[in-house]
This record gives C-alpha cells, structure tokens and sequence, in this order.
C-alpha cells in the first residue's frame, strides 16, 4: 500500500500535468484562432482590393465606349472608398503579419497599383471635365525608423478628414515596384523622407498643415467634419 506522502506526490504531480495540458490547449486554441482571423482578414483584404481593380476597370471602359462620358457619373466614381478601406485593412494586415510577409507585400503592391491607376484616370477627368481635383502623393519609408513620416502621416489623416475632396495616395518608398520607381523618377523623389508631389513639384521633409494650407489655398477655404482618425500611410 503506497504511503500517504507518495499518494500526495501523485496526486500533485496529476495536478501539474492536468494544469499544463490545460494551458497548452489554451494556447493552442488561441493560435489556431489567430491564424484564422488572420486568413479570413487577408481574403477580405483580397475581394476588397478585386473589387477595386473591376471598378477601375469599369471607369477606363467607360473612357473608351463615350466620346462624351457624363463627368458627373466619372467624378463620383474616381477614388471610391474602398481605396481607403483597402489602406485600413493592409495597415492591420502589416501590423499583424509584418512588413516583410510575402502576401502583406504583394497585397500592398497591387494597392499601389491600384492608386496609381486611379491618380491617372483623376488627371484625365481633369482633363475632359475641368473637375480641378486637390492631390497629394506621399512617400515615406518604412525601413528606418522615420518619425516624420509618421508625423507627415497624421497631418494628411487630418487634413483629409477636414477637407473630403483632397486626393492622398500613398507610396512606399522602398517598394520594390517598377511603377514607383518610374514615379519617384519623374518627380526626382530621394531618400530624403516624407516627400509630397502637390500639383507637379516635390516637396521634401515634413510638412506642417500650415505649409501645405501655404502651397493648396483652396484648403484654407473649405473645411468640413469628419470623425476618420486614420493615418496615411504605414
């Protein structure tokens, strides 16, 4: 018959394996958990950014089928919201599976794209319907720990939340995407970060919204309320 302090010593030890089989099984419920928000966010990342591709796709159709497209339909098309949307959704995804991870990455370059496409197509209804739209392109890095890219980020969140008709695309410096490179060297943009390109000139270093009310004008005439609180950029 086993002594009283052999039977403690197993019931103890019972005790801690119980308690460790339980954590492991919290753990590994929580990881399998993650990983499927994970995957389920990137899908939704994905249609959203699909979605984006066939409305773009749409607008450069509609160039080609009229001669006279309605300017009103083309303006309230350009630049729909779920171009920012998307911008929200790869900031999570960035935060969640990092910067370097090989989906977040490709993701972030069809977006680029994405806006690209939709600067272009702003340019030509610009063009055709004198709409005179306010832009901005944004680039800013990720590789250094650039504090005034994240500040120049939270000036054009603020700025864009005030002013609705103000344009913000924003690039990733570092990218390794052959359209930002032929961007960057049209509008000779160095390494010399956060860099603005407002109606054809570059403007490098941080910005204040002071400066950037100096170089738009039209800023300082309109202001509306709006509660978004995202910042540009990753």
């Amino acid at each position: 018959m086993p002594r009283p302090h052999i039977q403690t010593n197993i019931m103890a030890l019972k005790k801690y394996i119980l308690v460790f089989l339980i954590t492991v099984g919290i753990f590994a419920v929580a990881f399998i958990i993650s990983n499927y928000v994970n995957d389920r966010r990137y899908e939704v990342i994905k249609n959203t950014s699909d979605k984006i591709s066939i409305d773009i796709l749409s607008l450069e159709t509609q160039f080609e089928l009229f001669q006279e497209p309605s300017c009103a339909s083309l303006k309230n098309s350009i630049l729909s919201d779920e171009i920012n949307n998307l911008a929200d959704k790869l900031s999570y995804a960035e935060d969640q599976r990092g910067i370097d991870d090989e989906d977040v990455v490709n993701l972030k370059k069809f977006y680029s794209l994405l806006e690209i496409k939709d600067y272009l197509l702003m340019k030509k209804v610009d063009t055709r319907c004198d709409v005179n739209p306010i832009a901005i392109l944004y680039f800013y890095t990720n590789k250094e720990n650039c504090e005034d890219c994240t500040k120049q980020g939270y000036v054009l969140t603020k700025l864009r939340a005030d002013h609705p008709e103000l344009k913000v695309y924003s690039f990733d410096y570092d990218l390794d995407l052959n359209a930002i490179k032929t961007l960057t060297s049209l509008y000779k943009v160095t390494a010399d970060l956060p860099a603005l390109i407002i109606n054809g000139k570059t403007y490098s270093k941080f910005q204040s919204i002071e400066d950037i009310q100096k170089i738009i004008p039209a800023l300082v005439a309109t202001s509306t309320v709006s509660t978004s609180t995202r910042s540009v950029g990753k």
